[in-house]
């Protein structure tokens, strides 16, 4: 059995770990709680009542942050010509072609997401399939696109992706420690918001089962799915 230091242990004793909280309330505890010497990412894990081995209740999509997420994200673009220079002048730290898949085919990883334009997806599919995985360019999370500058300003400015994990579980992120409670209250909202939207017609029964809350270092709050499911349904 894991055993935790002492400030930990006294994190938890501040408050009830079995207790369901507003979303607001459990962002403030969460920032209270990320008490490491680093600025702890806070993170959220949320249970969802779908078939993950069905595609008819995949849950996938992607949310901008009104925030941020308080992160520097390095974007990688495949893409030729206008829309090159349109990756490059919208921030891209990468942007290429044929050198580019070349590049990461002999081992460069020293990326977060990468982007990409339509007419570059049979080469990077061909080429990078099995080397990007989870970073593989994807419609669904509008990494490709013809708008290829559009889209790396908006990873850039805070757009983060949510899927669906082989679990029935989403994991992703609402920001930073040092965010005020306002500022994670408001994110949180933004994203949960988005997932609820997002729930496939074929799923029946309960949606949202659990949702955890914590940052980097931290004990996990609890957030209550029903307050979820009236803040989304009034906003």
């Amino acid at each position: 059995m894991r055993k935790h230091g002492k400030r930990f242990n006294n994190i938890v004793a501040a408050f009830d770990r079995d207790a369901l909280y507003a979303p607001a309330d459990a962002a403030a505890i969460v920032k209270k709680n990320a008490t490491a010497k680093f600025n702890e990412t806070v993170e959220i894990h949320i249970k969802l009542g779908v078939d993950p081995k069905k595609s008819d209740q995949n849950v996938r999509g992607t949310v901008n942050l009104p925030h941020g997420t308080g992160r520097s994200v390095r974007v990688i673009a495949f893409a030729k010509g206008d829309a090159a220079r349109a990756a490059e002048a919208a921030g891209a730290d990468v942007v290429g072609e044929a050198d580019l898949i070349e590049r990461v085919k002999g081992g460069f990883a020293d990326f977060d997401v990468a982007v990409a334009t339509p007419d570059m997806m049979p080469s990077i599919g061909k080429e990078l399939g099995r080397i990007l995985a989870q970073k593989m360019p994807n419609p669904k999370s509008g990494t490709v696109t013809p708008n290829i500058g559009n889209a790396v300003r908006e990873i850039k400015s805070g757009k983060v992706e949510y899927r669906l994990d082989k679990t029935g579980i989403v994991h992703t992120i609402v920001g930073k420690a040092s965010f005020d409670e306002a500022q994670l209250a408001e994110n949180l909202a933004t994203l949960l918001d988005a997932i609820v939207r997002a729930k496939p017609s074929a799923a029946k029964g309960t949606y949202l089962k659990s949702i955890t809350l914590t940052s980097t270092m931290g004990p996990g709050v609890k957030v209550d799915p029903a307050r979820i499911k009236a803040t989304a349904t009034t906003a």
